[in-house]
């Protein structure tokens, strides 16, 4: 071997690395999604034939407050006024007809301690969207 390949250092090429790099930079800019992802999208999913279970809270007279309960085993229970709710609409459409009887009706929510903050919220924003804005938070005793 001659003497000057020997003492020769190695050599990096760059061009084949430079050309990987292009092609991964147009394959990503190729295979990029540049439409915005689609929001809610107002649906009917009634099917024909089926009917929405309509509810009808017996108001009273004389309510000077609506109680609110909700309690929690794997999955939320809603109690509005002795009308137990199984999902968040039908709590929806109870507060609504309690605005409808009155108007400045002030409301109490009472949650158990095991209650995710979450389903404590999304109670509070539908009192807010029924129109309700007395809104208050039931307390216990801490032992």
């Amino acid at each position: 071997m001659p003497l000057s390949v020997k003492n020769k250092p190695p050599e990096l090429r760059m061009t084949p690395i430079i050309d990987v790099i292009f092609m991964l930079l147009i394959f990503f800019v190729c295979t990029a999604n540049f439409r915005s992802l689609e929001g809610v999208l107002p649906t009917d999913m009634s099917l024909p034939g089926t009917s929405a279970a309509q509810f009808v809270l017996p108001v009273p007279e004389k309510l000077d407050s609506a109680r609110i309960t909700l309690t929690f085993d794997r999955s939320p229970h809603w109690t509005v006024e002795s009308n137990q709710c199984r999902t968040l609409a039908e709590v929806r459409t109870l507060l609504r007809q309690l605005r409808e009887a009155k108007k400045d009706l002030p409301v109490i929510i009472a949650s158990e301690q095991n209650v995710p903050m979450e389903y404590v919220i999304d109670l509070y924003d539908a009192c807010r969207a029924a129109g309700l804005s007395k809104i208050q938070f039931a307390a216990t005793a801490v032992k």
